[in-house]
This record gives structure tokens, sequence and C-alpha cells, in this order.
């Protein structure tokens, strides 16, 4: 099915929820043993633990006190309670681990994360994170606004890769490699897949790494086509 026109975003909401659950039904069954896909929310970092249990051995543990000298509920008590100005962030994006350690992430961009400049700002960062922690990121945008703004310039500006403009709607995938020299220091080489899309036109396959040498062909089209069509919009 065609990318289908999102300056009108009804029906996006349906779309987008039912192609994460596509991309995830595509991904899982193409994953090297020892990988995991799942629907996650934001990145965090993750600690390598064979088996699913902690490398970690204690000897020498001293128990409690036998009577232990009680506690006063006014010292458990904290000092003051009162109500940040922010919002828990509830996107979801599929990410992929390996052992339990965070490798890759497909992100599938919403009109909400780039309508303010705060908005902006705070995905950026997020994105950007993910790379920042060496995990490799698919980044999916199919809308055209706001005119003039760009995830994919965001990232290429604030990580120096030089890229000419990628407006959107774009997808692009980046996989995050080695430490390289560069210009007297050491960087970190960056390679990457980059497609620009078009209403009205099929929406092209692009590989999702998993490390230097695998990937996964992810096919966007065949799974927006089945997202897009479970909602009636063809």
């Amino acid at each position: 099915m065609p990318l289908h026109d999102w300056k009108d975003e009804r029906g996006w909401d349906g779309v987008h929820l039912l192609w994460l659950a596509q991309l995830l039904d595509w991904i899982q069954p193409r994953l090297p043993p020892g990988f995991r896909a799942y629907v996650g929310s934001v990145p965090a970092l993750t600690l390598e633990a064979g088996n699913g249990k902690p490398d970690v051995t204690l000897r020498g543990w001293r128990s409690p006190p036998s009577d232990p000298a009680p506690r006063s509920s006014a010292a458990l008590a904290p000092d003051r309670e009162t109500v940040a100005t922010f919002t828990l962030d509830p996107q979801r994006a599929i990410h992929v681990d390996w052992h339990g350690q965070l490798i890759a992430a497909v992100e599938v961009v919403l009109p909400r994360n780039k309508d303010r400049l705060d908005s902006k700002a705070r995905y950026t960062r997020r994105y950007l994170g993910y790379l920042r922690q060496g995990v490799h990121l698919m980044l999916i945008d199919v809308f055209s606004q706001p005119a003039g703004f760009s995830f994919a310039d965001a990232i290429s500006d604030d990580l120096g890769l030089g890229e000419p403009a990628t407006p959107p709607p774009h997808a692009i995938s980046y996989r995050v490699g080695g430490p390289v020299p560069r210009d007297e220091e050491m960087g970190i080489r960056i390679e990457f897949w980059r497609r620009l899309l078009r209403a009205g036109q099929p929406l092209p396959e692009l590989p999702l790494a998993l490390d230097q040498d695998q990937v996964v062909a992810i096919d966007l089209e065949t799974t927006y086509h089945e997202a897009a069509r479970r909602v009636y919009l063809d």
C-alpha cells in the first residue's frame, strides 16, 4: 500500500499502534539466537546478566541485629511533597536486546513529537540517547509537518555528521560502530541508510543493525500495508 498523505492525522493513532505490532511480528522471527524483540518505552541502560542471574557472588554477609532499634514514623516521612511539571513519556518503540542488553530500537515518530519547540528538543535528545549509548536506531517519520524541521537533520547537526538535508517524510537507520580517529580526537563511527519517503509511493526495505555484521531487513511497505488495511484506510 502506498504511503498516505498524513497531513490529515485522522486514523494515525490506530495505524501507529498496529504498525508497531506488525514491525514486532516481522522482526522477532528473523532475529539470530540470543536476540529478543519487544515493545518497550523510553530507552534505559541495562546490565548484562547470563541466564537472567546477576554475575555477582556475595560472601560473609552479616546478619542484622536481632533487636534493631525501632524507627519512628516521623523519621521515615518525606521532608516535603510537591508536584513536578512533567508527565511520564507514554510513547512505545520496538526494542531489540541481546541477553538483557539493549541493542537496537525502531521509533515511529508521532505528530506530538515535533509540534512544539520543547517536544522537538525532548525527542531529539531521546533519539540521540540511543546512539550515545551505542544502540542502533531506525527512525521512521511519515509527517512532512512542521516545515523546516527534521529529526534526521537535528541528529546530524548534533553529532557533526555533515549530512545533506533530509526533510520528512523519511526513514533512516543508524549503525553505531567503534571508536575511530577524527581531527586529532577520537570519534564514533556511524553508518546509516537513509530513504526519503513520498505520499502515494511504496515504502522501501530498510536494514536494522544488530551489530557490525548482522542486520534485519525490514519491509516497511508490507508492515505498513497490513497496519493501514486493518484500520480501513485503503
